[in-house]
C-alpha cells in the first residue's frame, strides 16, 4: 500500500472522486496483519489518500476464522485490533442461516406471487382478497377455479422456478459501529443475485452462530401480561384470527402468523406465550387442548 498510495493519488488527483474503494485490502497489505504497529502504519496510507484527494476511502476486510456471532461487530475482523479502531464508520456483514420454517415461508410467498400475477394477467384481479394473497392454499384453489389447464401447467412451472430461486438466496445482517454517531439497529437482508433486498421480518429472530444475545422474551411477556383487560381481549382475538387464517396452509408457524399480523416474529412469540392458550414447539404453533400440560 505504501507504493500504491502515491500512484493512486497521482492518477486520481484531477478526477474529483468522492470515494476510493479497496476490495479486499489483504491484496495490498504492507507488513504483518497481526502487528498493531505495522497495521497502524498501513492504515495511515488511507489517511494520506483522504487528505490528498479530499475524498472518502472505503476498504473491505474479512472476518477471522471460526464462528463470529459471539463477538461484537467491531471485533470480528481478521488480524490486529487496529482495524476496529481505525475507521470512522464500520459496517459488518454476517451471514445468517434460515430455518426450515423460514424457507417454507419463502416458498409460500413465491407461490402466492406467481398465482397473483397470473390471475391479474388473465383479468381475474377481483377473484382474490388481501387475506387470500397470504395463503398459498387459498391462492392455488382460486387459480384452479379461474384458470384453464394450460395456465395451471404454466403456473406450476413458474412456482417451481420461483421456489428454486428462493432456495438460492442467502440471508445477511449488517451491524455498524460509528465513531461520531449512535449505533444503528441491525439491518437484515436477502441476497437475491445480483442485488441485496431488505428483509420484511422473517430474519428478525435469527442470530449469527454463537451469538449470546437473547431476544428479551421474558420482558416482552411481562409487558403483555400487564396490558389492561380490554387490550388483552383484543390481543386474544387478533391471535385467534391469525391462527385460524394460517391453518389454511396446514401447519401453523410463528413466521406465518407474523406475516399475517404484520408484526415481528419475536413479538408474535411473546404474545402467544402471554396468551397461554397456545403451545410453541420451535417455530410451530398449536392451540392447547383442555388438560394440556407442556
Amino acid at each position: 500500500m505504501d507504493k500504491l498510495a502515491p500512484k493512486l493519488i497521482r492518477r486520481a488527483a484531477k478526477k474529483n472522486y468522492i470515494a476510493v474503494i479497496l476490495d479486499p485490502i489483504y491484496k495490498v497489505i504492507t507488513g504483518d496483519e497481526n502487528s498493531a504497529d505495522q497495521m497502524a502504519k498501513f492504515c495511515n496510507q488511507f489517511d494520506l489518500v483522504c487528505r490528498e484527494l479530499k475524498c472518502a476511502v472505503i476498504y473491505c476486510h474479512h472476518h477471522s476464522k471460526g464462528a463470529q456471532g459471539g463477538k461484537r461487530s467491531m471485533d470480528r475482523a481478521s488480524g490486529s485490533g487496529v482495524f476496529a479502531r481505525d475507521p470512522d464508520a464500520m459496517l459488518d456483514m454476517t451471514e445468517l442461516t434460515p430455518t426450515d420454517a423460514i424457507q417454507k415461508q419463502l416458498h409460500d410467498r413465491a407461490a402466492c406471487a406467481a398465482c397473483r400475477e397470473l390471475l391479474d394477467t388473465r383479468g381475474h384481479a377481483d377473484a382474490y382478497s388481501q387475506d387470500d394473497v397470504l395463503s398459498r392454499a387459498r391462492m392455488l384453489e382460486i387459480s384452479r377455479e379461474y384458470l384453464g389447464a394450460a395456465d395451471i401447467r404454466a403456473l406450476d412451472a413458474d412456482i417451481a422456478a420461483r421456489q428454486k430461486r428462493a432456495d438460492s438466496m442467502t440471508a445477511w445482517r449488517i451491524e455498524g459501529t460509528l465513531r461520531e454517531f449512535a449505533r444503528f439497529d441491525p439491518v437484515n437482508l436477502w441476497f437475491d443475485y445480483p442485488v441485496h433486498k431488505l428483509d420484511t421480518g422473517l430474519l428478525e429472530d435469527l442470530q449469527p452462530d454463537s451469538d449470546p444475545k437473547t431476544t428479551g422474551r421474558a420482558g416482552a411477556q411481562k409487558r403483555w401480561a400487564q396490558k389492561p383487560a380490554d387490550k388483552q381481549q383484543q390481543s386474544k382475538k387478533e391471535l385467534s384470527t391469525a391462527f385460524e387464517a394460517c391453518t389454511m396452509d396446514g401447519e401453523v408457524t410463528i413466521y406465518a402468523m407474523a406475516e399475517y399480523m404484520d408484526l415481528r416474529p419475536r413479538t408474535v412469540k411473546s404474545r402467544l406465550k402471554a396468551d397461554g392458550g397456545y403451545w410453541i414447539d420451535g417455530e410451530k404453533v398449536g392451540r392447547k387442548e383442555p388438560g394440556y400440560k407442556g
